[in-house]
């Protein structure tokens, strides 16, 4: 008790690097990439001002910008010349993702390549999976072409492939195509916790990935569900997944702190688009210090329990030399 106890003691600048218990290392951070077949320059998203859709002889560019950051990993978004209702462009051996992954191997060995395995930016009507006649998702004959599409990123040169669609069986039906096609050791990252979201808005123009009638509310997790999280993670881990993500990171950090503490599993969290443009715009008004923020959002999401956060501020926060 005081004055026997002073917890500001240990609060002086010179004692704080011995006893902080969390630190956001730029090790730490995974940098979202975004590849356009239709473009020839790169192309400023308008909502997630700073950040940009590259054409696809510029992207192994940006891939070694970020690892002479010291950003160990991006991960892969394609935006297509075609779509259909099948998302037929997502699984060719010459589709974007695919060229992408040839290209950025083809001059550098780093940084570790993941690609976003789901069927929205491909779809013609922007949903996770093939659609019924009467506008379901249907899930099984999507995992069929979710494992063709984990194959064709393998052949590429892909190290990690992350499916984000939330279909049931997905991360099984990846891992048995990965391993009948000799890739036993290429890591699964699952969007294993995804939930159905208001914050994801940006990303869908970013991605092109709108979607033309309803909503993912059939797929994705409602936002009120902590449990029901636990039990998507475990039958993920029980299916092969390597790595596992929850997805927003800061509305859900209870839900990260609880898989991470339940599972003790290799935990991502994705700091998505949404929280993205918020700080952005804050920033742009002078209501907020941006840099500082930014720190302090993307710590919180690691003293949660996230061993690894995707962020579109991955490149802002490697150049303040964490």
């Amino acid at each position: 008790m005081f004055p026997i106890t002073r917890m500001r003691r240990l609060r002086a600048s010179r004692f704080q690097p011995l006893v902080r218990e969390t630190e956001l290392d730029v090790k730490d951070l995974i940098c979202p990439v975004f590849v356009d077949e239709t473009i020839r320059e790169p192309v400023e998203i308008n909502s997630m001002p700073g950040y940009f859709r590259f054409p696809l002889d510029m992207v192994a560019d940006e891939a070694v910008c970020i690892s002479e950051l010291g950003i160990p990993a991006l991960i892969l978004f394609g935006i297509p010349q075609e779509k259909d209702e099948a998302g037929t462009h997502a699984h060719g051996d010459d589709d974007i993702i695919q060229k992408a992954i040839r290209a950025i191997k083809s001059e550098a060995d780093e940084p570790i390549i993941i690609t976003d395995l789901c069927l929205c930016e491909y779809t013609s009507h922007g949903h996770c999976g093939v659609v019924g006649s009467t506008h379901e998702v249907l899930n099984d004959p999507t995992l069929e072409i979710l494992g063709k599409t984990a194959v064709s990123h393998a052949k590429a040169g892909a190290d990690i492939v992350a499916p984000s669609g939330m279909m049931d069986g997905m991360v099984g039906a990846i891992r048995r195509a990965l391993d009948d096609n000799d890739f036993r050791d290429l890591p699964i990252m699952s969007y294993a916790a995804k939930y159905c979201s208001a914050f994801y808005g940006p990303f869908r123009e970013a991605a092109g990935s709108g979607y033309s009638f309803g909503d993912r509310s059939s797929y994705q997790m409602d936002p009120g569900n902590s449990d029901e999280a636990i039990r998507e993670v475990a039958l993920d881990i029980e299916e092969g997944a390597d790595i596992i993500m929850i997805k927003p990171a800061l509305p859900y950090l209870d839900i990260i702190y609880r898989v991470k503490k339940k599972f003790g599993m290799p935990t991502a969290a994705y700091h998505v688009s949404g929280e993205y443009a918020m700080i952005k715009a804050a920033a742009r008004n002078g209501w907020i210090d941006e840099p500082r923020v930014v720190y302090e959002s993307l710590l919180s999401i690691k003293r949660a329990g996230a061993d690894m956060v995707l962020t579109y501020f991955a490149k802002d926060m490697a150049k303040t030399n964490l």
